[in-house]
């Protein structure tokens, strides 16, 4: 599944859609350690995450709280 962040309007979807592909990523690199190139694009899918994060808690906090306590996108644990 690999939507493109065009077709979603809201900072929550896209989160959703990065931690998505962060897992993924993520489960890619503990069999293939030596992949450098997916090692940079998940550190870039985090930072892009992180700012968007930043951006929703500064223009509203609780949506930010909120879409933080869902367990199932992984944000915190």
């Amino acid at each position: 599944m690999y939507l493109c962040t065009a077709f979603t309007n809201s900072p929550e979807a896209q989160i959703a859609l990065f931690s998505y592909r962060i897992a993924h990523l993520t489960e890619h690199l503990k069999v293939n350690k030596k992949d450098h190139t997916t090692q940079r694009a998940l550190k870039m899918l985090v930072g892009k995450r992180r700012k968007l994060l930043d951006y929703l808690m500064r223009k509203d906090i609780n949506r930010y709280r909120e879409l933080i306590a869902k367990k199932e996108l992984g944000i915190r644990k």
